[in-house]
């Protein structure tokens, strides 16, 4: 085993390198090598980190949240195991163990924080026996590779109902997610405790309709978008739990998000450098954790305050002086998201659509057709939209069918070519929203050109009080 495991991390290591030489990230392709060479080095690996493995799954916020909270158990002096960058399949989670080890196997790390893809969840799990797991959300996501939502919440059950010594952090909103409490396993819930979606969000898809228990149809107080809000099954009762970890205001100005968040019974102030609705959930799944492993809310916060969104993950730059942000866009619930954040404001932008259909993006993407374009067809603010990638032109279809005058859409199939359309235009921001598989060349062509930004160092008075 010692002369395989060498040789795995060795090749493993170089192959890393090879990437990184290459122009890509070293995310996956390094844990691809280790693994062809010793399937069994991720368990050698997992063993040896001292406090054990945290892992964060569902459909949306799985890297903000996971890099959310390693921004907290860093600023502990913890040595941590993260696949930041979101390579989230048993190829990536390998890379990132292999990243911190030596060249004889040897990890010195107290964590290993672990997002992990819903169909991987399972496999990763029955290797690194998390002692916290972090369900975020379930939306329709690649129907190609996942089938339909009932399986990957199948799934995630059946994996946690072997995970007899784990504890969860549950998204209180979500039926999907709150019925996973019925596993039996210690639990903390999260939530928005106050109406902020309105009717803006009662015309959106929604992936829950009926009760998971006893299939009548669930019936809402409000909505925050999607299935996420406050329900109740008049069926057989089943009912939104009341959130252990509750924001119970929220407000973003000038690409800050603010909010009150409850604890228990103490309530503290947070703010986050970064904007989106959705980022205040992954803010309070990261409070949840902290309320597992015992940290203080306080604590939590001021951390918090620092945290620099990763790539693609609204991520900031600024070209020409005017503020760009690059956004990943992979299904309808989370694409709808980014319009809510474009339509906030009426200042003028345009748009980069980078649409890709590879195997880590779904063949299929019959799903932007769920998505609520017909909102933009009276935005007179949005001058330009530029559809690029391998489906640009179906993208364009769909805007044309939205109603967005033919004279405001552009097709530039090329990135480079979209990318420069774009930052070219009169508008006043710029949003580029892209596929997995169009988010690293379109990040890689728009740092030609723009500088990155992260609002916490422009604001060095954020601060939190309790």
């Amino acid at each position: 085993m010692g002369i395989r495991l060498t040789a795995a991390i060795l090749a493993g290591k170089a192959a890393y390198c090879v990437s990184r030489l290459g122009g890509g990230k070293g995310s996956s392709l390094p844990g691809v090598v280790a693994l062809r060479i010793y399937p069994g080095i991720l368990r050698v690996l997992a063993g040896q980190v001292e406090n054990g493995a945290i892992v964060v799954t569902g459909t949306n916020g799985k890297t903000t949240t996971n890099n959310m909270l390693a921004r907290v158990l860093e600023s502990y002096g913890n040595r941590l195991v993260v696949n930041r960058e979101g390579a989230n399949l048993m190829n990536g989670v390998t890379a990132a163990f292999l990243k911190e080890s030596s060249l004889r196997g040897c990890l010195n790390r107290h964590w290993a924080l672990l997002e992990a893809d819903e169909a991987a969840f399972p496999y990763i799990a029955e290797i690194v026996k998390p002692r916290v797991v972090i369900v975020t959300n379930f939306f329709r996501d690649q129907l190609d590779r996942y089938g339909e939502l009932d399986k990957t919440v199948s799934l995630i059950r059946t994996t946690l109902t072997k995970l007899s010594s784990a504890k969860l952090v549950l998204n209180a909103d979500d039926p999907l997610v709150a019925q996973l409490a019925d596993t039996g396993l210690p639990r903390v819930f999260y939530g928005v405790g106050v109406p902020t979606g309105g009717k803006e969000a009662g015309g959106v898809t929604r992936e829950a309709r009926f009760c998971p228990y006893c299939g009548e149809n669930l019936s809402y107080r409000y909505y925050h978008y999607s299935q996420l809000g406050a329900y109740r099954c008049a069926g057989c009762g089943f009912v939104r739990p009341r959130p252990d970890v509750e924001a119970l205001g929220v407000e973003v100005v000038d690409g800050v998000t603010r909010c009150k968040l409850r604890v228990g019974k103490k309530v503290v102030s947070v703010t986050l450098p970064t904007q989106g609705f959705y980022n205040v959930y992954n803010a309070l799944a990261v409070f949840g954790a902290g309320v597992q492993l015992g940290i203080a809310p306080g604590a939590t916060a001021g951390s918090l305050t620092r945290y620099v969104p990763a790539t693609g993950r609204l991520q900031e730059f600024i070209y020409k002086g005017r503020p760009v942000y690059l956004n990943l866009v992979k299904n309808p619930a989370g694409f709808n998201e980014s319009l809510n954040l474009l339509c906030s404001t009426r200042e003028p932008k345009d748009i980069l659509i980078a649409l890709n259909d590879n195997s880590a993006d779904g063949r299929d993407v019959s799903w932007i057709w769920d998505v609520d374009f017909e909102r933009l067809q009276e935005r007179r603010e949005i001058l330009r939209f530029v559809c690029a990638g391998r489906r640009a032109a179906e993208m364009a279809l769909r805007l044309k069918y939205a109603g967005v005058p033919v004279q405001r859409i552009a097709v530039s199939p090329g990135f480079a070519a979209g990318v420069r359309q774009v930052l070219e235009g009169n508008g006043s921001v710029v949003y580029l929203l892209a596929t997995y598989t169009a988010l690293w060349p379109v990040e890689k062509i728009l740092r030609r050109y723009a500088k990155e930004s992260n609002v916490a160092d422009r604001l060095p008075s954020l601060s939190h009080s309790s």
